[in-house]
């Protein structure tokens, strides 16, 4: 394909696969390999959430400061990524292991972060050769690529462990070699023209200065709350409320697979309609598949099934429109320091994680819910109310907030 599309679903499905699924997948393999102790796993996680949140930004300049040197950088952090993967799976500790497992993740997760920016960063560009609705297309095909990542890299490991005694050894393998691939697909899509110098500061005012672009921040903020809240609470949910133990890695499939599927769907019917409806209906999809959650209960698990492919669905929306709605606005006002801004982006988009992460789970303590036990109704009713009137109060302010923001189609 001339305009090198499918390049950038590949290369989008490589960063993914480093995402959410290695948070589901590292703790128990250390667990299970090293014995390392849920308590110091968790504390260790939330620090390590805590330095990705906060070093995104510096990771937004560093990406604007080096662009003369795209390539290379783009070709090193691929590389770290895929050793950092390496050392987490495929090596015995040379240290201590939860130490160990910090200091890969931190690797890990810092060329994850960079990538990303770069990624989305060269998007605004390439939206532009696009043609008309260039940054819907892209983002089609970009996001439908990262959620086929995401379900690729959540299930791998188990499929292997069919194959080969060591699957978490095969699956860092497979994903070095998609490092490579990945990376020689993109190699020409990189820009390398000159940075302008610039104080790091100064690189975050185009965005910053601009009320829309300020205004679709606050939406990104509000609009990924409600995902930080649900993937936080889901496992208990799942287990606790709908008495499902085992059924949670069959619905977070298809939640993902149902997402990735209607991608596609919504960028088509941004096309026709526009971006702002198309995603405002998105977002009522996921209301609505937020009230029905609130009313089950013990044995609901086929309506769940349904809720996950409607809310899964809805997230496509979400994933696939705002970002494109953020990038057209930056070709109008942040021409040349687009990595920057998306450092932004991306801080905001962690920053529901951290604080999700942060109040949810203390909260459900405090409110008497013991995980794995028999909890009494109390516990339980608070549990719904995190886990599904939380967010649809969080979504409804996105909505209300999108619809009073008057967004330019082209």
């Amino acid at each position: 394909m001339a305009q090198r599309l499918p390049a950038w679903s590949l290369f989008a499905a490589l960063i993914a696969m480093a995402g959410l699924p290695i948070y589901i997948h590292a703790p128990k393999f250390f667990v299970d390999s090293y014995g390392v102790s849920l308590a110091a796993l968790g504390g260790t996680l939330a620090l390590l959430r805590l330095i990705d949140v906060v070093q995104d930004p510096a990771l937004g300049w560093l990406a604007q400061a080096t662009r003369p040197h795209r390539r290379a950088m783009v070709a090193g952090a691929a590389a770290l990524m895929a050793a950092a993967l390496w050392g987490l799976f495929a090596i015995a500790p040379p240290v201590a292991p939860l130490l160990w497992f910090a200091l890969t993740l931190t690797a890990l997760f810092s060329a994850f972060s960079f990538l990303t920016i770069v990624f989305y960063a060269e998007g605004v560009a390439k939206a532009g050769r696009l043609g008309p609705n260039g940054h819907i297309r892209l983002a089609g095909w970009r996001e439908a690529g990262g959620l086929i990542g995401v379900c690729l890299a959540a299930t791998a490991p188990v499929a292997l462990s069919a194959l080969t005694d060591s699957p978490f050894t095969a699956f860092a393998a497979g994903f070095a070699a998609l490092a490579l691939a990945a990376t020689l697909a993109m190699n020409r899509e990189w820009s390398t023209a000159p940075a302008e110098p610039a104080a790091p500061l100064a690189l975050f005012r185009p965005a910053l200065s601009d009320r829309l672009a300020r205004r679709l921040l606050l939406i990104a903020l509000l609009n990924a709350a409600p995902v930080a809240v649900t993937s936080t609470t889901f496992l208990f949910f799942v287990e606790s409320r709908l008495m499902a133990p085992g059924a949670e890695g069959p619905l977070l499939l298809l939640f993902f697979l149902s997402a990735a599927a209607a991608a596609p769907l919504w960028t088509r019917a941004a096309a026709r309609f526009g971006a702002k409806p198309v995603l405002l209906a998105g977002m009522a999809l996921s209301i609505a598949a937020f009230l029905w959650a609130a009313t089950l209960g013990a044995g609901d698990t086929a309506a769940f099934a349904v809720i996950c492919a409607a809310s899964g669905a809805a997230l496509g929306a979400d994933l696939t429109l705002l970002p494109a709605l953020f990038a057209r606005r930056l070709s109008q006002v942040s021409a040349g320091t687009e990595a920057a801004a998306f450092g932004l982006w991306s801080f905001v988009s962690k920053l529901s994680l951290a604080l999700a992460a942060a109040t949810l789970l203390p909260a459900l303590q405090a409110a008497g819910f013991i995980p794995g036990a028999q909890n009494p109704e109390p516990a339980l009713f608070a549990l719904t109310l995190i886990y599904a009137a939380l967010p649809c109060v969080l979504k409804v302010t996105a909505l209300a907030l999108l619809s009073l923001t008057p967004v330019s189609e082209t």
